[in-house]
């Protein structure tokens, strides 16, 4: 399958895009640990598989095309623009990267990035000095640092849905919760009485909107 107009096959721009956001989340997560690395080379396989159709072969396209051509007639199916299905399938005529679904995944991809440089510095220090982390984002959710990752993987499933990153998505999610199950038994362990009382005061995963500080 190839397309006329050039807008895929561009290996280049996949190992650009990928280095870019695996690289900018690195920067800001700085794995560590084995659970770290695997944290962010999960991530990682997400945002390859997600890029090499973005602009190397579109996958998805390819296997859905005789669906598509026939519910959506007078699409270039081919064409770099049609790779935004939401905006396609909902009859989006202007320009995809202006779409409502564009918008959105741009929300939640910056968000994802904000809540991850914002946790970052708390988690840094607390593991400095020893201590809980329990302010800023870790006093309204115990698991951030995962939720921001979520955040952005569907950010990016709003703006280019591929069956691959459709199947890696419920595969990353179930696999964040347990790395996060597994942290908090480490949690107690080392700060036994002190980490119970941070689990009852603040949720896993849904913030609490006022924030909530140790008395420690």
């Amino acid at each position: 399958m190839n397309s006329h107009d050039g807008d895929y096959g561009l290996w280049t721009l996949v190992v650009i895009n990928s280095l870019f956001f695996i690289l900018f989340a690195a920067s800001y997560f700085k794995p560590k640990s084995k659970q770290d690395w695997r944290t962010l080379g999960l991530f990682s396989a997400f945002v390859v598989a997600l890029f090499t159709e973005m602009y190397g072969f579109p996958l998805t396209i390819y296997l859905l095309s005789g669906w598509l051509t026939e519910h959506f007639p007078g699409i270039n199916w081919l064409s770099h623009d049609a790779g935004h299905l939401p905006e396609m399938i909902f009859g989006w005529k202007a320009n995809p990267h202006f779409g409502p679904f564009h918008i959105l995944s741009s929300l939640f991809i910056i968000g994802g990035f904000w809540l991850l440089a914002d946790a970052w510095p708390v988690l840094y220090e607390a593991q400095r000095t020893g201590r809980l982390a329990t302010t800023g984002p870790y006093g309204r959710i115990r698991h951030p640092q995962y939720v921001a990752f979520i955040l952005i993987m569907i950010g990016f499933l709003f703006q280019w849905p591929t069956l691959l990153t459709l199947i890696l998505f419920p595969v990353l999610l179930v696999t964040y919760v347990r790395l996060a199950k597994r942290e908090e038994s480490q949690a107690l362990e080392t700060f036994g009485d002190a980490y119970r009382d941070y689990m009852r005061r603040t949720p896993g995963w849904w913030p609490a909107f006022k924030e909530r500080r140790s008395p420690n």
